[in-house]
Formats: C-alpha cells, structure tokens, sequence
C-alpha cells in the first residue's frame, strides 16, 4: 500500500490542547515499518509532554511511545522484519557513530536525541499529516496512540506471539527503563539495600528489578498506601508512607545507616533530595523520575565529602535493543510478570482521563487498547475490554 491512510489517534496541539482526531499516515520508507497498534502503555513522560513541560515546540504530534503490535508493512531495505511479526517498540534508535554511541552510552545518542525532540523518524521526516494538512510530529519519535504507526525498523524488538501484546506494550517504557536503572545504571546486586521512591509503573518495575538482582532489601516509599501494598506484593520488604514526618530517618532506620542505592522514580525536588538523604556514606543516588524543565535540586555539599554520589538514568542506561531483547525473555518465561502493572484497560478517547489518574497519582500503569484481538487474552481469558479494571491480581 503506498497511499496514506486515514487512521485514529490522539493528537497534542499545545500544552493541554489534547483530543482524538483522524489524521493521514502516509506508506512506510526506507528503512521503517507499519505496525497495527494492539496497544498502548501510558507514560508519565506523555503526560510531561502533554502538558508542555518538556520545552517548546513539541506540537502539533501524535504523542504515545509504549506500545507493541503487529506489523502490516515494511519499506525498502528492511529484511529482518515481515508483514505478520508482533513487535515491541523503543523510542530511541542509536545511530551507532556519534561520540556517544562510541563511548558506549546508547541512550544519549547525540542524534536519536535530537530527533525525538524534533518529533521525526531516524530519517528526519514525518510520515503524519493533520486534517488540514500540518505536518505532525511523531511524538518522542513513535506516536502510536493511534490505530496505525510508522516508525523506524530498527526500533521496532521482535517478540513471541505467546507473549500477550498488551503486556507486551510495557516493555518499550517503564519496564526498560526500571529494570536498567537497577541493572545498568545502579548495578544493584546480592546483598545490597535498597530504597525506589515513587511506586508507579516504573517504580514497581525497579522494586521487580532489584528483588531478581538479589538486593537483601528493598525499601518502598511513596505517599499512597495501596501503591505501597502493590509494592509489597512486587518484593518491597518494607514500606514507608512519604507524608511522615520524616521519612528519610525512617528509611536510614530500617537499613540500619542508609541505603546502598536509592531510586528516584518521581522526578520532583523533594524526592530527589530524599533519595540522598537515605543513602549511607558511599552511596549511591539515582534519578530515574523526568523532571519538567526548570526544577532544580538543592544538595548539603558538605555531604560530598561522605563520598554519596548522585546520577541519572535515562530509558535503562544500556543499548535499547538489546535490552528488550533479554525482558522479552524474562516476560515470556514467566519470570517477569506484566498483567499485574496494569490498573486500567482504556479506549483512545480515554487518555485524557489517564492523564488524569497520573496527576492524582492514581493507579499503576494505562494501557489504551487500540485493537483488542490483537491486545491478546488477560489471565483469566477475558479479552481486555475498555475501561477494565485488571482482575488478576492476589
């Protein structure tokens, strides 16, 4: 098929100017694919964007970048790709030749950054056009709030058919993401003490990533109780509610003088600054949670001399590709849950009150149901049917 297609999606226009249009994806290139979208994972990070506090100049696009589905077309010199495959998509596509692909930092890739700034493909171009005629940005690079997608071959993961592909839409975001931080850019592993500030979808994925790597303990925080219940239930070994008076003593006691490592999954001022506060000397913090643009971090610097450290983490700190490679695995095998992150089962029209429950810190993750026969079967055989609250947690 080489003449655009009208599809669904959810369109960003401005900061809060969010609503469901039909729009024009035109046939895949060079070097891309279309993929049917089964579904869609909602991310904080969309809602960062949706609100325009990731920068300027991010609209008008089809925002989304967590999902998976099948693939309907390939462009031209795609070959490890078919039309029927079930994929997962990355929203970072490392050039491989910049200084920092050389160096080894995959998910700074100098251009793939630019690129999901500007909204495009690794091409530099959009394959989406409004019902005006506007060019729409591709949001971080995917936009796949919608029925159909192009996006680049190389970002797109090959994955099982056994593997449900409403679970499956979780891996290109949040699990990635938790499940670097702990691996890659934490390296927590046997025996070590741990605290993940923020229990939301990737936080949940961080408190999974560290009980596998062997952290002896793992300390959830976070200001609502039932996010701290489902953390017990993910392999937190203890819970602190973050309204207390104070948590960071609270969190120092129970790991008997600090945290080896503390995870940042909130991206706020006071959560970053609570992550050092819990560490030990020698400690290490990482940030994992997205900031808007213009909060700063206020740090003793005294404390320095403790030798604390405090880094970033960024989509898993490793090679995008790779890394998915291996959590498809761990998911397929039963060894990585999924169904349980899920709290809420939505239509398209339904992202707006998503954005909703992110902003009250409501629920674990959204998923948008964009086509429930391909979405798969939940555990219990029920297909997923919109607005569905997951059933099949103990």
């Amino acid at each position: 098929m080489t003449e655009p297609i009208q599809i669904r999606a959810c369109v960003l226009r401005g900061p809060g100017a969010l609503a469901t249009e039909t729009v024009s994806l035109a046939a895949a290139g060079a070097g891309q694919i279309r993929v049917r979208l089964a579904a869609a994972g909602v991310c904080h990070s969309d809602l960062h964007l949706a609100d325009g506090e990731l920068g300027n100049g991010r609209w008008p696009a089809v925002i989304g970048h967590e999902g998976a589905g099948v693939v309907e077309a390939v462009g031209d010199g795609v070959t490890h790709l078919a039309p029927g495959d079930h994929v997962v998509l990355a929203m970072i596509v490392p050039c491989g030749a910049c200084a920092a692909c050389r160096r080894g930092d995959r998910t700074l890739c100098e251009v793939a950054g630019a690129r999901g700034y500007a909204g495009t493909l690794a091409d530099g171009s959009s394959r989406l056009t409004g019902a005006g005629g506007e060019t729409l940005q591709h949001g971080f690079g995917v936009g796949c709030f919608a029925e159909q997608a192009v996006v680049t071959a190389d970002g797109a993961i090959p994955i099982p058919r056994s593997l449900p592909l409403w679970q499956a839409a979780l891996l290109g975001c949040g699990v990635l993401t938790g499940f670097g931080a702990v691996h890659h850019a934490a390296g927590i592993g046997i025996g070590d003490r741990v605290c993940v500030i923020g229990c939301g979808g990737v936080g949940l994925q961080a408190i999974a990533a560290a009980k596998l790597a062997g952290a002896a303990q793992i300390i959830a925080v976070d200001r609502r109780d039932d996010k701290l219940e489902h953390a017990r239930r993910r392999g937190a070994t203890h819970t602190v509610l973050s309204g207390d008076a104070d948590a960071a003593q609270e969190i120092r006691s129970l790991s008997q003088g600090g945290v080896d490592v503390a995870l940042e999954v909130v991206g706020a001022a006071a959560t970053i600054r609570l992550a050092w506060d819990a560490l030990r000397p020698g400690g290490t913090a990482v940030v994992v949670g997205v900031a808007p643009v213009g909060v700063e971090v206020a740090l003793p610097a005294l404390e320095f001399l403790s030798q604390k450290r405090i880094i970033g983490s960024y989509y898993g700190s490793a090679d995008p590709a790779q890394s998915l490679g291996r959590l498809v695995e761990l998911a397929d095998t039963g060894r990585l849950p999924l169904g349980d992150m899920v709290s809420h089962r939505i239509e398209l029209d339904g992202i707006p009150e998503a954005f909703e429950r992110l902003r009250r810190g409501e629920g674990d993750r959204s998923v948008v149901v964009l086509d429930p026969e391909l979405a798969g079967t939940s555990a219990d055989g029920n297909r997923p049917t919109p607005d569905h609250r997951v059933e099949e947690r103990p």
